[in-house]
């Protein structure tokens, strides 16, 4: 049960996904979160490297499409600039706005990749929809009022997991 909170890897930053890494891979496209993923949680705008990350991956033909379970706002704000497509509202870890991306990309399970920074919505969701899924650190520690909460609850979960593993 347990294992669909684990990721498939995990990075520091986003800017760790590389394109020559993504293509060996074999990935052409990559569904991420916002918060706490690209920018801090109450950053309205994509930083110059945040920019300068989906300019790379574009001019690599990997294809990036921002999902959220935040608002129509603040993910439209934050999206539109950068000319990618976005899902607000998305209901993580739900999969269905998962899979309803990955067919508008018109790319196979296989060739995404979904990166996140929470387990319970990002990790979750991604392995649900059968996706490679990669933990990011958040980009700050600090968090939205829901957000605590799941990661009270992640704490609990890996704790349940490290226990598990000690005692096998």
């Amino acid at each position: 049960m347990f294992s669909k909170f684990l990721p498939d890897e995990q990075i520091d930053q986003i800017f760790d996904l590389k394109p020559e890494t993504l293509k060996k891979k074999g990935i052409k496209g990559i569904i991420t979160d916002l918060d706490n993923t690209l920018v801090a949680w109450d950053v309205k705008d994509a930083t110059p490297d945040v920019v300068s990350w989906f300019k790379t991956m574009e001019e690599n033909d990997i294809k990036v499409t921002i999902i959220s379970n935040n608002n129509q706002e603040r993910v439209t704000v934050f999206s539109e600039p950068l000319g990618t497509p976005f899902v607000f509202s998305a209901r993580k870890p739900l999969s269905r706005a998962f899979k309803t991306v990955a067919r508008q990309m018109e790319l196979k399970k296989e060739e995404i990749l979904v990166v996140g920074d929470q387990l319970l919505t990002d990790v979750l969701g991604g392995n649900i929809a059968g996706f490679y899924t990669v933990l990011v650190v958040p980009v700050v520690q600090t968090d939205g009022k829901i957000t605590k909460i799941n990661r009270l609850i992640e704490r609990k979960i890996l704790k349940r997991m490290q226990n598990k593993s000690d005692s096998n």
